[in-house]
Formats: structure tokens, C-alpha cells, sequence
């Protein structure tokens, strides 16, 4: 039976939650980990954890061009033994860089199965429809930060980080047997022939166009300020601030908002657009990485506790309702390029901005302020760039 638009969206969601879970429900467990491994406290290496898998999201560039060659199904059934394999090998690994090796081959898998979600999104649909379902479907797998990290707590009250290291490949395992209902969404007359002359052609075809590199990197600016905050929160409440019992509220709280904030941006984009909405959301962002910024010159660093989480949760929340608006105007007029377009917009935000994420966490030991400059920064930077996009027929274009 055809799978209907609900279902598939629920999938969509499922799938992508792969990437949110395989992060989110391991933080609890990074104290455990570093004792584990005989870090100390304060050690950022734990951080790695998170960058590494994000890092694994470099295969993207591979599997899109496969993904247009062969069809989406074929990558996505690649991806998740990736994944599987990936985090059973993370969960036993006898040391932290085999660890961390294991990270960037479930990282890889991880990546085959967001590409071709978000590709298998955008052969169905474009524009602001596209928003508006990418924004749906972010919703729901947003909630994943609202339960994962009390899910995460929940295992480690009954048994060892390793099971929580365990959780996110069996859930894999579920949605895998569930994707076998998803059908084909690239038709075969309109896939590309893999040889190096069409790859190349497809790449230059993605890199060249401005509107796809404009908007592919307002969303990796904001990514790198993302990963650096999800990679160091665990550390953030629990050293800095001294407060390691309320991380899976505070990480929770923040999943929540973030989750409204994405199904607001759904309403928003139908109503106005998401050439028009992007643009003022990242103007809200700017102005709260602002005052931030200011309050800790004028506080200290780090700044009060509650006023510092307040400021986070709406960065994150605007950040993650960005996101739909920004592929979506990245990926509009990629046509049958969308495989391999979805490859390099995911590769650029997660590996790049994984890895600058990375540089921020590793100044972040006892100190905020790395954190809080770089959410003003990229905020200023990301609304020159969609500010600088002045075209006419996005200026003309009616309200709906």
C-alpha cells in the first residue's frame, strides 16, 4: 500500500532523529565516560564525541552522487548498517580514539540516511511547501532533545554508559525494518550516469550557484554555533556552572522550545514565505547574541545561570527554525540535482561547522565567553548574507 504524506513525514522525522539521538542521549553519560576513560573533570575531550560524528558527515559528497545514480532507497539502505555497525563498535571500543573512529563510521552512516531524507523531501516537494513540510517534520524530531537526555538518565540508573551507547543502534534497527515501506522518489529517467564528467558537472553545477551558497552557509554559520553549544552543554552546566543535575532539564527545556519554534516557523513559512521569514528570524537572533554578548561584559563571565539558558534556548530555537527556510532556499533550484545538492549542503554545515564547533568547545574549559562572542558573530554574519540577496523576484513575490 502507497505510503501517505503523514506516514512518510513520521518517517522522515524517524529517520533524521537517528542523527539527534545518536548526540542527545549520550550526554548524561559523558561524567561516567570520563571516569571511565580516567580524564578529568574538567577534560573537553568528551566533546569529540559529538565532532567526530558530526565530521562522519564528510561521505555526504559520496553518497549524494551515488544517491542520483542510483536512487535514494539504495543509499538509505547503506546508510543504516553504517550507523548500526558504527555505534555497536562505540559502545565496546577498549579506548577513547577507537572510540572515536567508531563515531565517524556511524557519523557516515548517519549522513547517508539525513541525505537521501532530505533529498527524497525535495524530489516531492519545493519552495515553501518544502518548508513547510521540512518544518513538520523537524517538530517532531525535535522532541528527541526533550526526551533523550532523561531517556539517557533512565539507563544509567539501571545499568552502564554502554547501554546508553546501545540505545541509538537498536532504535536504528526498528526504523530500518520500517523504511522497507518507503518507495522510490527519484525516477530512473532522471537519474545521472556515475562517471567523473557528470559528477564534476553535478558539483560545479551545486557550487556555482549563488543562491544554493548563500543559504547553504547562513545554515553552517549557525551549525557551528549549534554543535559547539551540544558538544559542551553537558560540560557548560556541569563543571562551569556547577549544576549537573539540572542538565536534562535544562537540555530538555531547550528540545521543547525548539520544537515550537520549528512548528511556529511551518505556519510562518506557509503564511509568508521563507525568503521572507528567514530574514527576520535571523534578525531576532542577531539582537538576543547581542544583548547576550553585552550582559556577560557587563555581568562576568560566566554570566547568571538563568539568564545565560534563557539566551541559549531562544538562539537555539531560532537557529533550528532557520534550518527548513535555509535548505529550502538552498536546494529550490537544484531540480535533479537535489542528490547530490543535499550532499554538499550537508556537508558543508556538518563537517565545517562541526569542526569549527569544535575549535569554540576546545576554549570552553572554564569560560563561556568563547561560546557567547560566537553566537554574535555568526549571527551578524548570516544576516549579511541574506540581506545581501536582493533579488526582485524574491522582493515581488506575493504574501500567501
Amino acid at each position: 500500500m502507497k505510503m501517505k504524506q503523514t506516514e512518510f513525514i513520521a518517517l522522515s522525522a524517524c529517520t533524521m532523529t537517528l542523527t539527534a539521538l545518536g548526540i542527545d542521549i549520550m550526554l548524561p553519560a559523558f561524567g561516567a565516560l570520563r571516569e571511565h576513560f580516567g580524564l578529568p573533570p574538567e577534560s573537553t575531550a568528551t566533546a569529540q564525541i559529538i565532532s567526530f560524528f558530526f565530521m562522519g558527515q564528510i561521505a555526504q559528497i559520496a553518497f549524494g552522487a551515488l544517491s542520483d545514480r542510483f536512487g535514494r532507497l539504495a543509499i538509505l539502505r547503506i546508510g543504516f548498517p553504517l550507523y548500526i555497525t558504527g555505534g555497536l563498535a562505540a559502545a565496546f571500543s577498549p579506548s577513547l580514539q577507537l572510540m572515536l573512529a567508531a563515531r565517524f563510521i556511524a557519523g557516515m552512516g548517519a549522513s547517508a540516511v539525513f541525505m537521501t531524507t532530505i533529498a527524497g523531501v525535495r524530489d516531492r516537494f519545493v519552495g515553501d511547501q518544502m518548508a513547510r513540510i521540512m518544518s513538520l517534520i523537524f517538530t517532531i524530531f525535535l522532541f528527541t532533545p526533550v526526551l533523550a537526555p532523561f531517556l539517557g538518565l533512565a539507563i544509567l540508573s539501571v545499568a552502564s554508559w554502554k547501554m546508553v551507547f546501545l540505545t541509538p543502534p537498536l532504535f536504528a534497527v526498528i526504523v530500518f525494518t520500517w523504511s522497507l515501506r518507503l518507495e522510490e522518489s527519484l525516477p530512473r529517467e532522471q537519474r545521472t550516469t556515475l562517471n567523473w564528467t557528470d559528477i564534476g558537472q553535478s558539483i560545479r553545477g551545486v557550487i556555482c550557484n549563488r543562491i544554493f551558497l548563500r543559504y547553504t552557509g547562513v545554515t553552517t554559520l549557525l551549525f557551528t554555533a549549534l554543535s559547539s553549544y551540544v558538544a559542551s552543554s553537558e560540560h557548560i552546566v556541569g563543571e562551569i556552572y556547577g549544576k549537573p543535575e539540572l542538565f536534562a532539564w535544562i537540555f530538555a527545556g531547550m528540545g521543547l522550545l525548539m520544537s515550537l519554534c520549528a512548528l511556529l516557523n511551518a505556519r510562518l513559512s506557509s503564511r509568508f514565505g521563507a525568503w521572507r521569514t528567514i530574514r527576520w528570524l535571523l534578525v531576532i537572533y542577531t539582537i538576543v547574541g547581542a544583548l547576550l554578548l553585552l550582559y556577560t561584559f557587563a555581568a562576568g563571565d560566566p554570566p547568571r545561570m538563568s539568564l545565560f539558558f534563557i539566551a541559549i534556548a531562544l538562539l537555539m530555537a531560532i537557529n533550528l527554525a532557520v534550518e527548513p527556510n535555509s535548505s529550502a532556499l538552498a536546494l529550490e533550484p537544484m531540480g535533479n540535482m537535489a542528490g547530490m545538492a543535499s550532499a554538499v549542503y550537508g556537508t558543508a554545515f556538518f563537517f565545517i561547522g562541526a569542526s569549527l564547533g569544535s575549535v569554540i568547545s576546545h576554549f570552553m574549559e572554564k569560560s563561556v565567553f568563547p561560546l557567547v562572542l560566537s553566537f554574535f558573530v555568526i549571527g551578524l554574519a548570516a544576516v549579511l548574507l541574506v540581506f545581501s540577496d536582493l533579488r526582485m523576484d524574491r522582493l515581488k513575490q506575493p504574501v500567501k
